[in-house]
C-alpha cells in the first residue's frame, strides 16, 4: 500500500523489499531480484555484507554520536586512509554527495577570497551534469528541470559543453574561481571524459590560477576499476567530492582537498552536525578494507570487461533496439532505440533491477563484488527481455 504521507517527489513501483543478500533483493512475498543498480552506486558490496554489518553492529553497541565538538577516532582514521591513498591532504565529512559538493564549492570561492582576489566567485560547470539537489548544486549543474521555480539568475555559475576544452578556455574570466566536473557523467548519460580532456582541464586551471574540482560521488570508490576515476587520467585535482559507495549503504559524504585548497577552511567556515559520526565513519573504514584488498580493483576491471563484452554482443543481436555500450568500469550505459523507461520496467518485471540516465540510456551499476554467474544471469534476462519485446 502506498504511503500517501510522503511528499510526492518520487514515483517508485509498488514493490516492497524486505531483505537483501549479496547481489539480490527479496520482497515481502519472497520474489528475488538481481540488483544491478545498487541503490544508484551506493551498495557497492551488495546487501548484508558480513564485514560491513559487523562494523556497524560493533559501533552501534558503543556510541552513535557526539558531534564534531569532540574527536571521533574512526573519522580520523578514515580521513588518514583516504589521504594516504589519494592526492588529498585534508578531508571534510558530511552525510551526502550534495553536502560534499557544497563544501567544495564554498572552498573554491573562499580560496580566492583569502588571497584578496574577492571578485573570483564564479564557478564553471558542465552541461548535462548532476551534482545534487541543493540550491547550490542544482545551480552548479544548471539543468532547467531542476532549477525551475527555485531561484532567479545563475547564482554565480557558468556552463560549457562537457569535453570541449576550447569552450572552457573561452569561459574563464578574471571572475572565475574554479571548474567542477564529473570524470564520468552519470545522469548525463554515463559518459566518460574524452581522452586527454581531464589533462587539458588541469593544465588550463594551472595556467589561470583557478581550482579544479571533480565530482566522484557516483564514479568514485572503485566503480571504474580504480579507487577514483581521476586516476585514469594521471592527474591530480584540487578538490574531490565522494559519497554513495563510500558508506556501502550507510549515509556518508566526504570532500577531499589538497593542503593548498583546504587551508582556507578554518574554524567557523563550515560544519556538519552529523557529518563524520562514529557509525558512518566506522562503516566507511570497513568499505575501504574491502576496496583496498590486494587484487580487488583488478577484479573489478576484469568483471567490467566481461560485462561490457556481453552487452556488446547484445547490441549486435538486437541492433533495432540498442546502438552502443558506454561508460567506464562497472558504471555502464546502454544506448537505446527503444524507450529506456519501458526497457527498465520490463527488466524489472523479469527480476533485474536497473536504472536510466538521460533520455535514451539504460544504466547498470552492479555491486563491485559481483561474480561471472551474476553477469551471466543479467545478460540472460536482458536478452530474454529484448527477444520478447
Amino acid at each position: 500500500m502506498t504511503n500517501t504521507a510522503l511528499m510526492a517527489t518520487y514515483s517508485p513501483p509498488d514493490i516492497l523489499f524486505e531483505r537483501g543478500e549479496g547481489a539480490y533483493l527479496f520482497t515481502q512475498e519472497g520474489d528475488k531480484y538481481l540488483d544491478f543498480i545498487s541503490g544508484i552506486a551506493v551498495t557497492a558490496f551488495g546487501h548484508n555484507h558480513p564485514h560491513l554489518v559487523a562494523a556497524l553492529k560493533d559501533q552501534a553497541d558503543k556510541y552513535w554520536h557526539s558531534s564534531n565538538m569532540f574527536r571521533v577516532e574512526s573519522g580520523e582514521i578514515l580521513a588518514e586512509r583516504l589521504t594516504r591513498n589519494t592526492f588529498a591532504d585534508r578531508v571534510f565529512f558530511g552525510n551526502s554527495g550534495g553536502e560534499a559538493v557544497e563544501a567544495g564549492l564554498k572552498m573554491m570561492r573562499r580560496y580566492h577570497f583569502d588571497r584578496g582576489d574577492t571578485k573570483r566567485t564564479r564557478i564553471i560547470g558542465m552541461e548535462k551534469s548532476f551534482h545534487g539537489r541543493t540550491i547550490a548544486t542544482v545551480a552548479a549543474a544548471g539543468n532547467p528541470a531542476h532549477t525551475k521555480g527555485f531561484f532567479e539568475g545563475d547564482l554565480g555559475f557558468d556552463h560549457v559543453a562537457f569535453g570541449d576544452i576550447d569552450a572552457l578556455r573561452a569561459a574563464i574570466t578574471d571572475e572565475t574561481a574554479g571548474v567542477i566536473l564529473e570524470p564520468v557523467q552519470g545522469e548525463g548519460g554515463i559518459l566518460p571524459a574524452p581522452k586527454g580532456y581531464m589533462n587539458a582541464v588541469r593544465k588550463l586551471c594551472d595556467e589561470t590560477g583557478i581550482l579544479f574540482m571533480v565530482d566522484e560521488i557516483q564514479c568514485g570508490m572503485g566503480r571504474t576499476g580504480k579507487l577514483f576515476a581521476y586516476e585514469w587520467s594521471d592527474i591530480t585535482p584540487d578538490i574531490l567530492a565522494s559519497a554513495k559507495g563510500l558508506g556501502g549503504g550507510f549515509p556518508i559524504g566526504a570532500c577531499l582537498a589538497t593542503e593548498k585548497a583546504a587551508a582556507c577552511m578554518v574554524v567557523g567556515t563550515h560544519g556538519s552536525t552529523f557529518g563524520g559520526n562514529p557509525l558512518a565513519t566506522r562503516v566507511g573504514n570497513a568499505v575501504l578494507d574491502l576496496l583496498l584488498e590486494d587484487g580487488f580493483l583488478g577484479q573489478v576491471r576484469q568483471h567490467s570487461e566481461t560485462l561490457k563484452s556481453g552487452l556488446e554482443d547484445l547490441v549486435s543481436l538486437h541492433p533495432d533496439k540498442l546502438t552502443s555500450v558506454q561508460g567506464l568500469g562497472l558504471m555502464v550505459g546502454m544506448k537505446c532505440l527503444i524507450p529506456n523507461v519501458d526497457f527498465l520496467t520490463k527488466l524489472r518485471d523479469n527480476k533485474l533491477l536497473s536504472g536510466r540516465a538521460g533520455t535514451d540510456i539504460l544504466r547498470l551499476l552492479p555491486p563491485l563484488n559481483l561474480t561471472d554467474a551474476h553477469i551471466d544471469e543479467a545478460l540472460g534476462i536482458l536478452n530474454k527481455t529484448l527477444k520478447n519485446w
